[in-house]
């Protein structure tokens, strides 16, 4: 283990300072536009354009990767995310913050694949897990602490702007000098979505709300947090709360979900989360204390749901076809991301700035009642026949799917057999 993490040091270091520059500016933009004035649609519209460049960037930059290497791919891609950054200080309208937004997006998913892709060859069976999980704590750690930074410069200022391309720019310089090899790459193939779907119709759609959920949540914190009155310090704990929230209780969710049937577990989680959602609405903001706690609690329901839908879908399926299925879920979960920042905004349109709390609650509560009626349609995987559950990074790409311990990443041309439910099961070679 210790091993394994004094190679891939420069990379889990630049990877932290990525994050920390991308959690303050997507804080930093959410104040900024409010300060501007920018209508709150017009707002979700461009925090969507961050995920739609970033569904688009996890399945480009594969095989850009596969052509020019990781080092170049990466310098470049950081690079572009920089400029981008100050790019946003120079012009202030939404047209060109949706577009760097929408590059930002893309250089990241891009950053996100090349180091996934790069963890996965420096892991062996052994110590993937632990890399994992070292990695999954430095982005949503790295993505708490980044909100801190809001409280060091004024917002309206063009400092914080410089801040974030400083960032960006020094997390070049301990991956570009490092010596390990770069790896060979051959990213895996998700599976198309009709078939992951007749796999695991609850692993799809719980996948694809849940990232709406966290588009919704992080892409219109910030914005919510302006509404109500916070101050910009006050706005970076309550941003910055929820992350370290879902990042403390990502193991005993996890390790709850091995004991009991998963899909009681998943349902029961996130009908808490609608419960925390809904007391949030109609929380005073008098005691700040309490609603740090609560969006901490909320967070901490409410990320866990991704790896819980993975762990969930490959429990019907064999080693062989995880990686494939996992990185069919990510873009799921990608695609619901684009969504959620426009649903929060139109939400907050309609029932003022506790809309950002009741269109959380709606998407939970919607996760809860697919959930029971998939329940009622299929029979449970057996608790000791269940995978174990792998806390995954939030930010993930499909090239993270490599680095589950629970999965086999096979490259040959066998055909699979069929799942208990009489359904296809995907081969991971192209085309499939």
């Amino acid at each position: 283990m210790f091993a394994a993490i004094s190679t891939a040091w420069p990379l889990l270091l630049g990877i932290g300072l990525l994050m920390i520059g991308n959690g303050l500016q997507g804080t930093l933009l959410g104040v900024r536009a409010t300060l501007e004035g920018f209508p709150t649609a017009t707002t979700g519209l461009i925090m969507s354009c961050y995920y739609a460049g970033f569904l688009s960037g996890s399945l480009i930059t594969p095989r850009v990767v596969a052509r020019v290497g990781h080092v170049r791919v990466f310098a470049a891609l950081a690079s572009l995310a920089s400029a981008s950054a100050i790019v946003h200080a120079v012009f202030l309208d939404p047209y060109s913050w949706g577009a760097m937004r929408l590059v930002t997006g893309f250089c990241f998913a891009g950053l996100y694949v090349v180091a996934e892709s790069w963890l996965n060859d420096i892991a062996t069976n052994d110590t993937r897990g632990q890399l994992l999980s070292v990695y999954m704590v430095i982005t949503l750690g790295g993505m708490a602490g980044g909100q801190l930074l809001l409280n060091f410069a004024d917002p309206e200022s063009f400092k914080l702007f410089a801040m974030i391309s400083v960032l960006i720019s020094v997390a070049l310089v301990p991956t570009c000098l490092t010596a390990s090899r770069t790896p060979s790459f051959d990213a895996p193939t998700p599976v198309p979505l009709m078939k992951l779907y007749r796999l695991s119709p609850l692993g799809v759609v719980g996948s694809l709300i849940t990232g709406t959920a966290n588009g919704a949540l992080f892409g219109m914190g910030a914005v919510y947090a302006g509404s109500v009155g916070m101050s910009f310090a006050e706005i970076s704990y309550f941003m910055g709360a929820s992350a370290i929230g879902g990042m403390l209780l990502q193991w005993p969710i996890g390790r709850i979900s091995d004991r009991y049937d998963r899909r009681t577990v998943l349902t029961v989680v996130t009908f808490l989360a609608a419960l925390v959602a809904a007391a949030l609405i109609w929380m005073p903001m008098q005691d700040f204390s309490i609603l740090l706690v609560m969006i901490a609690l909320f967070g901490g329901l409410n990320y866990p749901l991704y790896s819980l839908f993975i762990a969930h879908t490959n429990d019907f399926l064999e080693p062989d076809q995880r990686v494939a299925a996992s990185s069919g879920l990510m873009l799921v979960i990608g695609i619901g991301a684009i969504i959620g920042p426009f649903a929060a905004a139109t939400s907050m349109n309609l029932f003022g700035s506790e809309g950002y709390f009741i269109c959380l609650c709606a998407i939970h509560v919607a996760i809860g009642v697919f959930a029971l009626y998939r329940m009622s349609m299929r029979s449970a995987v057996p608790v000791d026949e269940q995978v174990s559950y792998v806390a995954m990074p939030l930010r993930a790409t499909p090239a993270a799917a490599a680095l589950n311990p629970e999965a086999e990443w096979v490259e040959d041309d066998e055909e699979a057999g069929e799942t208990d439910a009489g359904d296809e099961k995907p081969s991971l070679n192209a085309g499939s």
